[in-house]
């Protein structure tokens, strides 16, 4: 792989904002995410793929045809293009650190430090070249990464022939970080028999792995009279609401939970004596802890109104999405092929569980089993982002392995 070629693209498509608007019912939920679709339907016309198409939604297809003479399983590859609106991604000035030294890296537009000292997977990629960001944008290597890997790999097949694979199919979608990836993706039309997300972080990462995930809206209704003439009249909301903070467990929390443990999150709260509302998401691995879960939440509504003697309390608690784990363990040999390709490649495959979602989870509960590889980047969604060009490569070149690995067997 040509590490130049991988570089220029990959800020071809960073330096293009693409930042997702969870506030819009539109798809694409921003109007500038069509900038990047359609310079990538273009792209995909211009190196040779065929069926190349983009929908109303932004949704983009393409397929790379098979070039052995016996019938062989159709793949895909799928990785969005929206970045998250967690922080911005406007006006993106990378950085290009040529073999890193291994000490603090100053994000250049800021007094930013990323430093190994706080960010140790930093240490793993001495003497390599890093890409991060000036410390005033995100990097949106999540996943931009992952669109540069799969579009090198299929412009490498292209310009080499002699490389053995089926029929392999790329997809790129819009506003997976707001949730919304898969959810106008034609996977009649894709046309895969499986397919994996190049989504995931750090070199060897496989996972199949996911969250159940709800999100929980609690409403709290006080009464609200002067001050002065309170005693006995008023109900304050925000002190139901600390009640109710306070009941959930303070450890099943996101900055005390660890690999496979689940949490409650308050992520988003406000509030006034009349009305107040906790947003909280839920999530957990193991489907009846999730489903223990919810019902804690609900049980708790329930004391609260029971002691209130009113409806002081009120939840509504919607289902996200699910551990694509049941999808996936019935067609285990799709992730043998990916853990086979990265050993044969000198990678260590780190096959662990993913403490969120991905567009694969809903793509495996829609029929086609999505496991996620690894695209490179670091420390998401933040200025303290960067990806390691070499990760970038081996992902690009676990994309080839998995095709020829594929094409072997009929």
């Amino acid at each position: 792989m040509k590490k130049q070629e991988i570089i220029e693209r990959f800020i071809s498509y960073i330096t293009i904002d693409t930042e997702s608007d969870p506030n819009s019912d539109t798809t694409p939920s921003s109007e500038k995410q069509w900038d990047l679709a359609r310079k990538l339907h273009q792209e995909l016309i211009d190196m040779g793929m065929s069926d190349v198409t983009i929908d109303e939604n932004a949704y983009i297809m393409a397929t790379l045809p098979s070039n052995v003479e016996h019938e062989t399983a159709t793949i895909g590859f799928i990785s969005h293009f929206d970045s998250t609106p967690d922080f911005t991604g406007k006006d993106v000035k990378p950085q290009i650190i040529e073999k890193y030294d291994g000490g603090d890296i100053p994000l250049k537009g800021s007094d930013l430090v990323l430093s190994p000292e706080y960010f140790d997977d930093l240490k793993q990629y001495k003497g390599q070249t890093i890409i991060t960001t000036d410390g005033t944008t995100l990097l949106a290597a999540d996943d931009k990464a992952g669109i540069t890997e799969i579009m090198t790999a299929m412009k490498h097949m292209l310009d080499n022939p002699e490389i053995k694979h089926g029929a392999i199919k790329v997809g790129f979608t819009p506003d997976e970080e707001i949730g919304r990836g898969a959810h106008k993706f034609d996977v009649e039309k894709f046309g895969a028999d499986w397919a994996y997300t190049m989504d995931g972080s750090q070199i060897g990462e496989l996972e199949y792995e996911n969250f159940n995930a709800a999100g929980a809206v609690v409403t709290f209704y006080g009464k609200i009279v002067h001050p002065g003439y309170a005693k006995g009249k008023m109900i304050n909301s925000m002190y139901v609401a600390q009640e109710f903070i306070d009941s959930l467990p303070r450890m099943e929390t996101p900055e005390h939970t660890e690999e496979y443990q689940g949490f409650f999150h308050l992520h988003n709260m406000k509030g006034a004596v009349e009305k107040s509302e906790l947003q909280y998401i839920i999530r957990d691995h193991n489907k009846e802890h999730f489903e223990a879960r919810k019902e804690v939440m609900q049980n708790l509504v329930n004391t609260l109104n029971e002691q209130y003697d009113r409806e002081a309390v009120s939840i509504e608690i919607k289902d996200q999405y699910f551990n694509m784990r049941e999808k996936v363990e019935p067609v285990m040999h799709i992730v043998d092929v990916a853990e086979q390709a990265m050993k044969d490649l000198g990678i260590t495959p780190l096959i662990k569980p993913i403490r969120g979602g991905t567009d694969g989870s809903q793509l495996s509960y829609m029929g086609l089993p999505c496991p996620n590889i690894f695209a490179g980047g670091h420390n998401f969604h933040g200025p303290y982002e960067y990806v390691p060009v070499e990760s970038m490569i081996k992902a690009t070149e676990v994309i080839v392995r998995i095709a020829e690995l594929v094409a072997e067997k009929k």
